[in-house]
């Protein structure tokens, strides 16, 4: 019998592995996925950046037409100066012109402010683009390492399955299917030592004959708590302290 504890308890281990092995490869996607948003996040702020630079041409274009369009103003004003003969209309026509030039003058100081605002934007350009390029170099180097990684985690859980599969097939059908079931409901803690009287996998005391039983080593035995597969080695304390 206790040969068959000691197969349950090498496929014990290998059903350790493989769940260590899935465990780590469920992370890998999360983490490549995080590094990609990271990549994106940079790349958004630089498309933001460029964008910035666009308005403020754009509205410095928009804010050239309006010069040019009171330009266009006060030299129509002037010719209609040149030919009105009429002292008011002559004069309403001098506050016309004075109106645009002021209005020309506000005009130039806001692109002025749009100037600087330019340089302060394509400066801002220049910074997220050094930063994208350094996070989309960092980014591919570890995604890089994440792929590598999961190609070595995906090789060796294939040669844990296949190990697996014949490690369960040198046990007999009836235990390793009872090994199969508790492997489901109770994970990769299923064959467990008796510690001063009580499992060793749900930690209740154990009626004194399973003790015994546990400690003949005659038949595969169960902890009657939880169904777990229990197991007796001579350097274990089998019995609580009276």
């Amino acid at each position: 019998m206790q040969e068959i504890i000691e197969k349950l308890l090498v496929l014990q281990e290998r059903d350790r592995n493989i769940h260590r092995v899935h465990q780590e490869l469920a992370h890998v996607s999360p983490a490549r996925e995080n590094l990609q948003r990271q990549a994106a996040a940079t790349q958004n702020q630089l498309d933001a950046a460029r964008l910035r630079v666009k308005q403020i041409e754009a509205e410095r274009k928009q804010r050239d037409l309006e010069i040019e369009a009171k330009k266009s103003q006060v030299e129509k004003y002037l010719n209609q100066q040149l030919l009105t003969r009429k002292n008011e209309e002559y004069k309403a026509l001098t506050r016309e012109i004075e109106m645009a030039k002021e209005a020309i003058f506000k005009i130039e100081d806001a692109v002025i402010a749009l100037m600087e605002q330019t340089e302060a934007a394509q400066q801002a350009v220049t910074r997220a683009a050094a930063a994208a390029a350094a996070a989309r170099k960092e980014v591919e180097d570890q995604i890089g390492g994440l792929d590598a990684r999961e190609a070595n985690l995906k090789k060796e859980l294939a040669g844990l399955e296949e190990t697996r599969a014949a490690l369960a097939g040198a046990v007999d059908e009836s235990t390793r299917n009872r090994y199969e079931r508790l492997l489901k409901s109770k994970g990769e803690n299923i064959v467990v030592g008796v510690d001063h009287s009580a499992c060793g996998g749900c930690h209740m005391k154990l009626p004194a004959q399973t003790v015994n039983d546990c400690r003949a080593q005659t038949e595969v035995v169960a902890c009657p708590n939880c169904g777990r597969i229990l197991y007796y080695t001579p350097n274990m304390e089998m019995y609580a302290a009276n």
